[in-house]
């Protein structure tokens, strides 16, 4: 039986064939995009720096940062760029679900809304996540870390807004109570059996990284190196694509060219750098010369999806 190959593949011709939205050269920061980054803790205020870079790198007009009160100063200070909102919060750590009025107006007119990075307290995370849910207006929202949590602790949750997820080998698992082997020995029907559970786009990421949305689409990226495998990655990743979509590109579209960017980023640096010991804030400046490189490259045309798998 001949069966077809495991996915779109996510390669320069790709890339170059599905182009990026741009803004017109007149364009304001309006028109470029805003993106809220709800995220952080006292443990890990560093997290959501990384991320509003991120998002800027990629394009994004403006970003704004909702995270906990005690941290709030502290993001100020080392992303001007950015708006910063301190939130209430809970006794562990977590962001106090209360917090969200403060906050429902910037996400329903966000161009993408990215919830996660730096985030402690699965429980206080999905309470908080549920509470925003019904207050978005068909904004994209990207579910990172411990935000992703929310369909653990409402196993029938049905979103009412385009959700792409973002899972490793080992949170896939914890999400969907898989054997992590399991995982990792067949990442493209992990990734296809959430999309279709959860009804949003998922991406599995490991050196292989798999995107799946919930019609049966399936991309494949294959890439970067091991120096990726470090501390803020992660967090660089999401940014990037948030930044994407609040340009306007679809979640899957922005999650491809997002991956594909963050693996290239790694690998020019463990060119200079070594393959490891870099950090995941020198990523950033690779991206926008990469972007610009990559829209460049020749392609065959759109990229169609393989059928339902």
């Amino acid at each position: 039986m001949n069966l077809p190959p495991p996915g779109i593949c996510v390669d320069e011709a790709c890339l170059g064939a599905w182009p990026l939205p741009m803004p017109p050269e007149e364009a304001d920061k309006e028109e470029r995009g805003r993106v809220l980054i709800v995220g952080g803790s006292r443990e890990m205020p560093g997290a959501v720096i990384l991320a509003a870079t991120a998002a800027l790198r990629a394009g994004a007009g403006k970003v704004a940062i909702a995270t906990s009160s005690s941290a709030a100063p502290l993001v100020a200070m080392e992303i001007p760029e950015s708006r910063v909102i301190g939130l209430p919060e809970t006794q562990t750590g977590g962001l106090a679900a209360e917090g969200v009025e403060e906050i429902a107006d910037l996400a329903r007119r966000a161009g993408a809304v990215l919830i996660g990075p730096g985030m402690v307290d699965e429980t206080a995370t999905a309470a908080f996540v549920e509470r925003l849910l019904p207050r978005l207006d068909n904004t994209p929202l990207l579910l990172d870390a411990c935000a992703m949590g929310v369909v653990r602790q409402q196993d029938d949750l049905a979103f009412n807004t385009p959700v792409l997820m973002t899972p490793h080998a080992g949170e896939m698992a914890h999400l969907s109570g898989t054997a992590k082997a399991a995982v990792q020995e067949d990442p493209a029907s992990a990734a296809r059996a959430a999309a279709e559970r959860w009804k949003a786009v998922v991406a599995v990421k490991g050196a292989d990284t798999y995107i799946a949305d919930a019609e049966g689409g399936l991309w494949h990226h294959a890439g970067g190196n091991v120096g990726l495998a470090c501390s803020g990655s992660g967090d660089t990743l999401a940014g990037i694509i948030a930044g994407l979509v609040a340009r306007g590109a679809p979640l899957t579209q922005a999650c491809a060219w997002g991956v594909a960017l963050h693996a290239r980023a790694g690998e020019r640096l463990a060119e200079r750098k070594g393959p490891l010991g870099y950090l995941a804030r020198e990523i950033l400046d690779e991206i926008p010369l990469l972007m610009h490189s990559l829209a460049h490259q020749p392609g065959g045309g759109q990229p169609h999806y393989l059928g339902h798998w």
